[in-house]
């Protein structure tokens, strides 16, 4: 059997049931945890594909996940969720709901299993329970799965499985000129790095970083290194580069621990 992909239900959980029915509601929480029996497991957890999850301010994004459910009770509804704090009642989780788009079933040994594609919906100013991100957000999440039994009980399995949180980064103003040059003549690079303040919601100057100018000339398939210039206290990037061949110049900020990489579109600029 596989279940199929539900309507999507804004700013709410859509939970699959074993039959293949949507539930739409909050996302289920368990009222505390305790050890996971032997009943229901979850395991092969990815979420978005391995990497971290990178979120702005104000814009809802759908991040995929998949995993393996596998279970010898019947069960109402599931769930796999990320979420910060001591499991139960002093956690808090990432997503405001879950799309089940496919989860195909199959048995042995005794067991069910569901192999589930989902995607989490995660929004900056709305967390479960009414809370929004903050800045100390940006770090390690851990992850839990619920079952709901039919008939009454639940089991949640605390796993083993972590993902991080980034905060997403900017280049404004990301120019190059003069268009069109003379060859030999000097070609200055400008722009502004900022960074997604989850505290205010908007995005801050983010001054002291490391950013990479890179040149893809006119026919190539890829970029390479020109140089490193770290942003100012204002986080303004500026540089010049001496005109040599048509191509494409764009700012690549690779990130740190907390905060997303960004590259800028490019701009061509015409050698004459």
């Amino acid at each position: 059997m596989t279940l199929r992909k539900q309507r999507r239900l804004p700013r709410a959980a859509t939970v699959l049931t074993a039959a293949g029915t949507a539930l739409a509601g909050t996302l289920l929480m368990a009222p505390g945890a305790h050890a996971a029996d032997s009943d229901i497991t979850f395991s092969n957890v990815v979420i978005n594909k391995g990497k971290p999850i990178v979120l702005g301010t104000g814009a809802e994004i759908e991040v995929p996940m998949t995993y393996t459910l596998k279970t010898r009770v019947r069960l109402d509804s599931w769930q796999v969720s990320p979420y910060r704090g001591t499991y139960g009642q002093n956690s808090y989780h990432l997503a405001i709901g879950t799309i089940r788009w496919n989860c195909s079933q199959s048995s042995a040994g005794g067991y069910t299993f569901y192999d589930c594609d989902e995607s989490l919906q995660v929004d900056p100013d709305m967390l479960p329970g009414g809370r929004k991100l903050v800045n100390s957000d940006a770090t390690v999440w851990k992850t839990a799965g619920l079952g709901i039994k039919v008939g009454g009980g639940y089991d949640d399995d605390l796993l083993s499985y972590t993902t991080r949180l980034k905060r997403a980064s900017v280049i404004e103003g990301a120019d190059a000129t003069p268009e069109p040059v003379t060859k030999g003549g000097p070609i200055t690079v400008k722009g502004t790095l900022k960074r997604a303040n989850w505290n205010t919601h908007r995005y801050d100057l983010y001054g002291g970083q490391k950013v990479v100018l890179q040149f893809k000339a006119a026919g190539a398939t890829a970029y390479s290194y020109v140089r490193t210039v770290t942003t100012s206290s204002t986080g303004a990037l500026r540089t010049t580069v001496t005109a040599t061949k048509d191509g494409t110049w764009r700012w690549y900020y690779g990130g740190n621990s907390v905060t997303g990489a960004k590259a800028t579109t490019g701009d061509y600029v015409d050698v004459r």
